[in-house]
């Protein structure tokens, strides 16, 4: 008698909901860098020049500069909510936090792409008066700051917050994890030596204790997008809940 297997393809099915979770976090990781990135050298004209106010101005290329920000905010905040149903079965307490730190940076950048696009603003309406560069000073000023206590300083606490979940339930290699929770603290470190004068925002200590979390962040979001969620305790409760 002839006996035929049948694929089991309810497990497929049933892994699906999980895979597409890993791939939707990893790529919005990478969007964050895409647009972050960018971002950076497309606002420079208003943040080097103290006269751009008053000055001829690139208001679109600020402008656009501005929207790649905001994209990253958002996607900073699609991270956390895309990982957060399943990290938080490994602690729900840290995953919480972990959400709250990626929402605490993208409010702290809106602030500070609302700040810059004042100053476009102001520089429209105001023409060339030399009473404005005070002004206009003062709102770079307060988006330099934005840039500290965002994506300078949480992303050192949420690499410790996620780093901890992501190496306690092996959803990835451990490795990737490894750079969140080394390079954590050292980015903080450094960024807190910069609020008090102690280091400099662009310097070589800045710099390589900004390199760990930049790895982590983009392998971690390379590793989802790629390759998913590794077999772990936690996604076999996030597949039996499904």
């Amino acid at each position: 008698m002839k006996t035929t297997t049948q694929t089991p393809t309810t497990e497929r099915v049933r892994m699906d909901p999980l895979r597409k979770t890993a791939v939707v976090a990893g790529i919005l990781y990478l969007v964050t860098f895409v647009s972050s990135i960018p971002a950076l050298f497309l606002i420079s004209p208003v943040l080097n020049d103290p006269h751009y106010i008053t000055g001829p101005g690139a208001d679109s290329t600020v402008i656009f500069g501005c929207f790649l920000d905001l994209v990253n905010a958002v996607s900073a905040v699609g991270t956390a909510v895309a990982l957060f149903p399943v990290v938080k079965r490994q602690n729900e307490g840290i995953a919480l936090g972990f959400v709250t730190a990626r929402m605490f940076e993208a409010a702290v950048i809106v602030i500070g792409v609302v700040s810059l696009l004042a100053v476009v603003t102001l520089r429209q309406k105001g023409g060339a008066d030399p009473a404005l560069v005070p002004v206009g000073e003062a709102l770079v000023a307060v988006r330099d700051w934005t840039f500290i206590l965002g994506p300078s300083l949480v992303p050192g606490v949420s690499g410790l917050l996620l780093g901890y979940l992501m190496y306690r339930s092996g959803l990835v290699p451990r490795v990737i994890p490894l750079l969140g929770l080394i390079g954590g603290p050292l980015l903080l470190s450094s960024t807190i030596s910069t609020m008090f004068g102690i280091n400099q925002g662009i310097s070589l200590w800045s710099g390589l204790a900004t390199l760990p979390i930049f790895v982590w962040e983009l392998s971690l979001g390379v590793w989802m997008a790629v390759k998913g969620f590794k077999p772990s305790p936690v996604t076999a409760g996030q597949v039996r809940t499904a």
